[in-house]
């Protein structure tokens, strides 16, 4: 018998083995039934990063793992994290307020990469910073400044670890005059072979930061590879362009309990 596994967030709705019930914000507004469900199940599947944090707290076990979401979402702990995991990483630094936000050229030089801290996905809260005027306008309004050093590049890989595993990998390529790639800022997918070193990085960097559904982008540094960021929130595109039905791919893994 296939194994049925009970989601809140809808990422899972078209998988046949997923009981989707939706998030809701309070609990109270969850029916007897549906609360029977969350507190029987064995792992929750997509809670949202406020119910993990609750269902950690209770012992409950969800997917993706607590840690992948108490890190993933937050630029500043990630970076710290793998800092201290002696990952490769760009230089990057966050600065508190006016009185260290007025030190940032001398731990910098332009051009270098501004980013929203928390919660940005898709290319979105990613700023090219090119001179004093453009670090100003990013600076408005800005308590908390996230500041990572530029690498030129017009290409990315783009690697997806669920459950330990790489499930695919691909190179996201930039449109003339953009310096993202992601394919929501109009990046193209290639489907050219993924260097293995880049793909162990990515592997090891999932296993030692324990995130078990995540997307971590790579690019070529001098002669190697270095991690600029990883993301929970990772498009499909790549998954449909290699003919990959990521759905059917999911519900393998849940029915061999691979997460």
């Amino acid at each position: 018998m296939a194994r049925q596994v009970l989601a809140l967030e809808a990422r899972l709705r078209d998988c046949r083995n997923v009981r989707t019930i939706g998030v809701r914000p309070n609990f109270s507004d969850y029916s007897p039934q549906e609360m029977q469900w969350i507190r029987e199940a064995e792992v929750i599947y997509y809670p949202t990063a406020f119910y993990a944090d609750l269902f950690d707290a209770v012992g409950k076990a969800t997917f993706p793992s607590y840690h992948t979401y108490k890190c993933v979402q937050d630029k500043i702990k990630q970076t710290a994290l793998l800092q201290l995991a002696g990952l490769p990483h760009p230089p990057t630094r966050v600065f508190y307020g006016r009185r260290q936000q007025s030190k940032i050229p001398q731990y910098f030089s332009y051009p270098c990469i501004a980013k929203e801290p928390r919660g940005s996905a898709m290319g979105r809260g990613v700023f090219y910073i090119g001179n004093r005027d453009d670090l100003d306008i990013y600076l408005q309004e800005r308590h908390v400044a996230y500041i990572q050093q530029y690498i030129p590049m017009d290409r990315d890989i783009r690697v997806v670890v669920i459950g330990g595993e790489v499930v695919h990998a691909y190179w996201r390529i930039a449109v003339d005059g953009e310096f993202r790639t992601n394919v929501a800022r109009g990046g193209h997918i290639g489907l050219e072979p993924v260097p293995e070193a880049a793909l162990a990085l990515a592997k090891k960097a999932a296993q030692v930061c324990r995130w078990n559904d995540v997307g971590i982008d790579i690019c070529r540094d001098g002669d190697g590879y270095t991690i600029l960021e990883a993301n929970m929130k990772y498009g499909r595109e790549g998954f449909r362009a290699a003919g990959i039905d990521y759905f059917k791919m999911m519900e393998q893994m849940i029915d061999d309990g691979q997460i």
